[in-house]
């Protein structure tokens, strides 16, 4: 009997040790350095990072900027996408941009759980932060793809083959995202200022409020075939930059100039002859054309986008404003007032081309490592003359093209496209000698080709990319 106490006192001793031991291995087992849970300041910075460097800088920049010919490819991928081989019907090509895309709307989902129902309820300047963003990601999600899945997507786990949304009811989503950013940025909240987390502004609200009455504007101009509404344009331009200081833009000493960091590691963008043909055409008063770009035995050495040039790298001229310290703009001061001044001149309003000439002058000296002045601006434009109707409107929009150079080829390639849906496509002909292939949209990315039954029948063999316009340029998706 003494035995079978004494192994009986042993099991359970072994017992609530292992008990005691199994509660142990928990905390253990927790990696500290990898949370569960995380709090929002602390996911919203590498969102701003994402947005501004993977979703914009990147890949729908040079693609984008190829298809308008604000650049030209003459290597790899970039060359496939110059010469229309099939890179822009493949899934693949734009995977990276599309999975990006999702990745940060799925995080900014989280976010505004948190700061609207969850356990940081009441965090206004978060919140309204990341209704920003969500429309800014959004938009480019939609103005490159046209109908993709949004109500149901980012619910891993819970609907496997989320349905594809269309486009119009996407922007509805877009502006009223921004409307109610605006709104929580103005509401007093008690949870501090995101401060030095909020890499773009710094937790400046009215900073982050300027910069949505400037995506309201650009996405209303985005609209004008389906429902013009240029004095709203001109409104919300006039309720957001002030000045360059103010613009949507990221500038930070860890996050790389992306279209300098390809060029430098891949060598496969240059000038686009079409694109030098244009400012050659501003004369000699441009200081720009002569500084522009780099030069080969001293002379420029476009690639000749007219044709399928000679594939090759460093045997053309490329932009001589590269460097990895440049903005990232995901909304420049340039732009908005370009904006403004088309708005003007489709109102017929007189003051339409000094607008043009202030955005002319924020271009010339936008916040880059290669400078240019005001008095050089000026120079320039006292070489353009009075212009009215639609000289004036075609001015404008080219100055707006010259301005996104380099690497803002994602508004560039929207805009090319809204003007050909107007019935402007004149004013900045694309010379590519395939124009039936001109990419209309992106195609969908490989991993949602590959697994959601309702993209794999839209995608089809990929071909749509040349036939369907998205819907704000006059397509059905």
């Amino acid at each position: 009997m003494k035995n079978i106490k004494i192994t009986i006192t042993a099991l359970m001793a072994l017992f609530l040790f292992q008990s005691c031991s199994e509660d142990k291995m928990d905390d253990i087992n927790k990696n500290v350095n990898n949370p569960a849970d995380i709090v929002s300041r602390l996911i919203i910075t590498n969102v701003m990072v994402n947005s501004a460097f993977t979703v914009t800088g990147s890949d729908a920049s040079f693609y984008g900027g190829i298809y308008s010919e604000l650049n030209a490819g003459n290597h790899n991928q970039m060359y496939n996408a110059q010469i229309r081989r099939n890179d822009p019907t493949l899934a693949s090509t734009y995977s990276n941009g599309w999975d990006n895309l999702y990745e940060q709307l799925r995080t900014l989902a989280i976010i505004i759980d948190k700061c609207s129902t969850g356990e940081e309820k009441g965090n206004y300047q978060t919140l309204g932060i990341a209704q920003i963003l969500t429309a800014y990601n959004l938009a480019v999600l939609t103005d490159l793809y046209g109908d993709v899945p949004y109500t149901e997507a980012g619910k891993p786990g819970v609907i496997y083959q989320p349905k594809v949304d269309k486009q119009e009811i996407i922007y509805a989503d877009v502006f009223k995202r921004l409307n109610e950013g605006i709104a929580n940025l103005k509401t007093t909240t008690t949870y501090p200022s995101l401060g030095n987390q909020d890499v773009i502004y710094e937790g400046n609200s009215a900073k982050w409020i300027k910069a949505a009455n400037g995506l309201l504007a650009r996405y209303t101009m985005r609209l004008s075939l389906r429902k013009a509404d240029y004095q709203g344009v001109i409104n919300y331009v006039n309720a957001s930059f002030a000045d360059v200081d103010d613009e949507l833009r990221l500038v930070n000493t860890s996050v790389p100039n992306p279209y300098a960091r390809f060029q430098l590691d891949r060598r496969a963008i240059s000038l686009a002859k079409s694109f030098y043909d244009t400012m050659v055409a501003n004369g000699t008063a441009d200081a720009r054309t002569d500084a522009f770009f780099t030069k080969i035995e001293g002379e420029v050495v476009p690639f000749d986008n007219s044709k399928a040039d000679i594939e090759g790298q460093d045997i053309y001229s490329i932009s001589a404003l590269i460097s990895e310290q440049n903005p990232i703009y995901l909304l420049s001061y340039h732009e908005l007032l370009f904006l403004k001044a088309e708005a003007q001149a489709r109102l017929g309003l007189p003051e339409a081309q000094a607008t043009m000439n202030a955005a002319i002058t924020a271009a010339y000296t936008k916040k880059q490592v290669v400078k240019f002045t005001a008095a050089q601006a000026q120079t320039y434009i006292a070489s353009i003359p009075t212009l009215t109707g639609n000289a004036l409107l075609k001015k404008i929009m080219v100055e707006k093209h010259i301005s996104f150079y380099e690497n803002e080829g994602v508004e560039s390639y929207n805009d090319i496209r809204r003007l050909q849906a107007m019935g402007n496509g004149d004013f900045i002909p694309m010379v590519n000698p395939k124009p039936e292939l001109f990419p209309q949209r992106f195609a969908y990315g490989l991993s949602d080709v590959s697994t959601n039954a309702n993209i794999k029948e839209l995608f089809g063999d990929g071909t749509y990319v040349y036939k369907e316009k998205v819907w704000w340029a006059g397509g059905t998706r």
